[in-house]
């Protein structure tokens, strides 16, 4: 698992990109997937999120993805789950002070930055994580998340 997640970093740029259309496929899906429910889809949908997610990113389900922001590289990895940075142990070799056989997943997340579009999303703060939302969809979160974004007047 953790050579397909380094990989995963090194192509940060593809997943970035494929990500994006899937989003805007979502998105589309929204008026078929109010029709069903979200509820009702949410945990067939975060089974399958957590298959792919799990598989190429040792992703953890904290339900408050932030792959996009952090290089492809799942900041829940991290021991001592930092959601914004390093801790101020990352050993010389960039590796873990907690795992030392691991390297620190963000410096993996600074690495994948690098190659994505939007670099600069390494910089967003990210909220403490939600407990109540573990093993839930991101996926279907976001997808309410911009459809609730587009319906909003735009202020004057």
């Amino acid at each position: 698992m953790y050579k397909v997640r380094r990989w995963a970093v090194r192509h940060s740029h593809f997943f970035e990109t494929f990500y994006n259309v899937f989003e805007k496929a979502l998105v589309k899906l929204h008026p078929l997937l109010l029709k069903i429910g979200y509820a009702r889809l949410d945990k067939p949908v975060a089974k399958l999120e957590q298959l792919c997610k799990g598989l190429l990113f040792d992703c953890k389900m904290c339900g408050q993805c932030a792959l996009s922001d952090t290089g492809m590289s799942c900041s829940m990895n991290c021991p001592k789950n930092l959601r914004n940075g390093p801790c101020g142990g990352v050993r010389q070799n960039g590796n873990c002070e907690v795992k030392p056989l691991m390297r620190c997943v963000w410096m993996d997340a600074w690495q994948g930055s690098q190659t994505m579009a939007a670099s600069d999303r390494i910089f967003a703060v990210q909220l403490p994580v939600n407990h109540a939302l573990q093993g839930s969809s991101a996926w279907l979160r976001k997808v309410r998340d911009v459809v609730q974004q587009q319906h909003e007047p735009t202020p004057k």
